[in-house]
């Protein structure tokens, strides 16, 4: 039997099918067309939507059930890796090197995925958020060395991940923790994690039903927000600050189920 997805029109303003009409397999499979214009991608963001295709696919927008979310206060790391970290000498800083980060999240290597989703398109779509002061980076750094990072989306006071990386063991969980460190002191208290998977689970990932989702999200991006660069708000932070006394620490979480 033929699948109907609604094709998007023209006008980049235009709204959004309601994502509970989403697809149940794919599951959150919404529509498809339109455009990654600024004003498409912060309209679907704010409505619990996101973009992911690969080359040569049409441009698919996709709200699942159920979502996976981070709680910005709430999320594991192992002792392990707080001991290793307690003796970093890594520093981490915010959207000094957006475009360094993203190229890195699309050509790092991902077991049982044979390309990616962040094609060239996607690239420039968020090199132009970020210009525009919505889409931002967090950079791990060894030295001069970039270890690792993440780049995501904020509308309001919520925080919407899109993919990090790592060059060296422990370079996304740093960038991470960094990331919830600082929502969370701002009062930030959720984090979008979109897709589940072993690795969000193991980080203290909690997977919602989307109406529950979308309440929250949407009520946080709908709160006024702070669109402009992180680069100073965020300074330049000595990882081993983020470790903490226990097992588990404030300083950490986030997203992208899409890429672990």
């Amino acid at each position: 039997m033929p699948i109907y997805l609604p094709e998007l029109p023209d006008d980049p303003a235009a709204p959004f099918p309601d994502p509970r009409t989403a697809l149940r397999e794919p599951d959150g499979l919404l529509a498809m067309g339109g455009d990654l214009s600024p004003a498409r991608l912060l309209t679907a963001y704010a409505s619990g939507i996101f973009p992911w295709y690969s080359e040569g696919q049409p441009l698919l927008w996709w709200s699942p059930d159920p979502r996976t979310v981070f709680r910005t206060n709430a999320v594991h790391l192992s002792r392990r890796f707080l001991r290793d970290l307690r003796r970093s000498t890594w520093t981490v800083t915010a959207d000094t090197a957006f475009r360094r980060v993203i190229d890195a999240c699309a050509q790092t290597p991902r077991a049982g995925q044979p390309g990616t989703w962040i094609t060239p398109a996607m690239r420039e779509a968020y090199h132009a958020l970020h210009a525009l002061g919505f889409a931002h980076s967090i950079e791990v750094w060894d030295g001069a060395t970039l270890v690792g990072g993440l780049y995501g989306v904020a509308i309001g006071r919520m925080f919407f991940g899109e993919s990090m990386f790592s060059a060296a063991p422990g370079g996304s969980k740093t960038a991470l923790a960094a990331l919830a460190h600082q929502l969370d002191l701002r009062g930030w208290p959720l984090i979008d994690a979109q897709i589940e998977n072993a690795h969000l689970v193991s980080l203290g990932a909690e997977s919602w039903p989307r109406d529950r989702f979308l309440d929250v999200a949407r009520a946080l991006a709908a709160e006024p927000g702070e669109p402009g660069h992180w680069r100073d708000r965020f300074g330049r932070l000595a990882a081993r600050s983020l470790a903490g006394g226990g097992d588990k620490t404030t300083a950490t979480a986030i997203p992208i189920g899409r890429a672990t």
